[in-house]
C-alpha cells in the first residue's frame, strides 16, 4: 500500500513517531533504494524511538495482508490488462504499472471521499524532532542519513500526496515511480491512453473499495 493507504489505520491515533513509522519503510525506499534496514525485531528504551518501531512493524503487518488479498491480486489483475494496450513499446512492465497503479488509486480515493486528511498526515511528519528519527535510524544500522534527511524535508514541504486528488495526476505520479528505473517510461500518446483508462477504473473502484480496508482492518483487530 502507498502512504495514505498505511495512514488510514492510524488516522486516529495522536503519536506521531507511530505515524512516522508506517509509512518509513516507503520514504527511506524512495529516498534511496539502496536504504536497507531492517529494524522491526529491535527494541530500544526510549519511547518515540519504540513508537517508530512499532509503526514499522505495522507497515510491515498491512502490506502482507494487502499483497496476499484476493482484492489485490483481481484488481491489480484487471489494472494490469487494461492498461497493457495502453503502454504498448514501453519498457514498464504491465504488471508492475498494475501494482502500482491500484495503490496510488487507493489513495485518490481516501483523499477525494473524505476519509483521511493529508492535513492530519503531513501535521504529524512535521511533528517528529530529527534528532529521535536520526537515532532510530543509527540505531538501526544506518550511519550516514543525510540523503534521506534532505529527500524528507523536500516531501514534507512539497505536500505531493496532495495531488493525489486530482485524477490526471495519478498518471504523472505513474510516470514518476517509473522513472526511477526508466528515464523515458511513456510517450504523451501512452500518457493520455493511461489516464483515461485510469479514470474509468478508479470511478469504478468508488463503489467497493473500502472493502480491502475493512478487511485489513479485520484482520489487524485479531493479531
Amino acid at each position: 500500500m502507498n502512504f495514505l493507504s498505511h495512514f488510514y489505520f492510524d488516522r486516529n491515533t495522536t503519536n506521531c513517531y507511530h505515524t512516522l513509522g508506517t509509512v518509513l519503510p516507503d520514504l527511506l525506499k524512495n529516498a534511496d533504494k539502496n536504504i536497507i534496514i531492517h529494524p522491526e525485531k529491535l527494541q530500544h528504551p526510549d519511547k518515540s524511538i519504540n513508537d517508530i518501531i512499532l509503526g514499522w512493524q505495522k507497515h510491515l503487518e498491512v502490506d502482507r495482508f494487502f499483497h496476499s488479498s484476493g482484492f489485490f491480486t483481481a484488481r491489480s489483475h484487471a489494472l494490469k490488462n487494461l492498461l497493457a494496450p495502453a503502454i504498448e513499446g514501453s519498457p514498464v512492465k504491465p504488471f508492475f504499472l498494475g501494482h502500482i497503479a491500484l495503490e496510488i488509486i487507493l489513495d485518490n480515493l481516501l483523499i477525494t471521499t473524505g476519509k483521511i486528511s493529508t492535513d492530519d498526515f503531513y501535521n504529524h511528519l512535521d511533528s517528529c524532532d530529527t534528532d529521535v528519527i536520526k537515532a532510530f535510524l543509527n540505531f538501526s544500522g544506518l550511519k550516514e542519513t543525510d540523503r534521506f534527511f534532505k529527500f524528507f524535508e523536500d516531501f514534507k514541504r512539497s505536500r505531493y500526496l496532495e495531488t493525489y486528488a486530482e485524477n490526471d495526476k495519478i498518471t504523472y505520479a505513474l510516470k514518476r515511480i517509473c522513472m526511477r528505473v526508466w528515464k523515458d517510461p511513456f510517450t504523451p500518446e501512452q500518457e493520455e491512453k493511461m489516464t483515461t483508462r485510469v479514470s474509468a477504473y478508479r470511478n469504478a473502484l468508488s463503489v467497493d473499495f473500502m472493502s480491502i480496508f475493512d478487511y485489513i482492518s479485520e484482520l489487524l483487530s485479531h493479531n
